[in-house]
């Protein structure tokens, strides 16, 4: 457990960060079903909401790394420390990216995949949520990072299953849909997906950050 007294600022930053990214991946949930379901003041709300959070994590960042460096504070934990934060600002960064991305090219998603793809960004967004907490204990208490970790590997794992399952249905099981349709849905598909994989790879840093905290 954290002992420095000087260091307490920035974990109080660190935390207000966390509850940031996390804000962030919950409103890039709803905004994807406002999307599908065309409920377009709500979808416009979250782009507002997710743009507002996305600069609001980005401020607090440069003063978490401001005070790190500045103060000297934590130096032998400090390069592992920015590293996470610059994963977790990935999970904001890639959700902002996505929504606006569903507003600018106007995604046309069948109904017939609309509880698919809420399933895939539940997963995906599940995964990212997860470490949250684990990021929180790093600071806390190193030792119980293994055990709140599992879940995101979990998450990751069913949400390429299922990404995978939505591309084959687009390309094998509707032939309806012209070609460029089907490259519009793997890609946003895609990039949904690609939450639970940044998730994964904080998962992993923080693995190896719990090991040097804990030896």
């Amino acid at each position: 457990m954290f002992t420095f007294k000087h260091a307490n600022k920035s974990i109080e930053l660190i935390e207000r960060f966390m509850d940031k990214i996390d804000q962030g991946v919950l409103i890039f949930q709803e905004g994807v079903k406002n999307y599908l379901y065309e409920n377009t003041e709500n979808f416009a709300d979250n782009l507002k909401t997710l743009s507002t959070l996305e600069t609001e994590a980005d401020i607090i960042k440069r003063k978490i790394e401001n005070m790190l460096y500045t103060q000297s504070l934590m130096p032998q934990l400090r390069g592992d420390i920015m590293r996470l934060l610059e994963d977790l600002d990935n999970f904001i960064d890639l959700t902002k990216t996505n929504l606006f991305q569903f507003d600018v090219e106007i995604p046309f998603i069948p109904s017939v995949l609309h509880n698919d793809m809420i399933k895939l960004t539940e997963l995906s967004v599940l995964a990212a949520e997860t470490v949250i907490p684990a990021a929180r204990a790093y600071f806390r208490d190193p030792e119980s990072i293994k055990e709140k970790i599992h879940r995101v590997y979990l998450y990751e794992q069913e949400a390429d299953k299922l990404a995978d399952s939505i591309k084959r249905k687009v390309f094998q099981d509707m032939p309806t849909l012209k070609l460029s349709e089907k490259f519009h849905l793997r890609y946003f598909t895609l990039h949904i997906e690609n939450l639970s994989d940044a998730a994964e790879r904080a998962a992993d840093l923080l693995t190896i950050m719990a090991i040097k905290r804990t030896i």
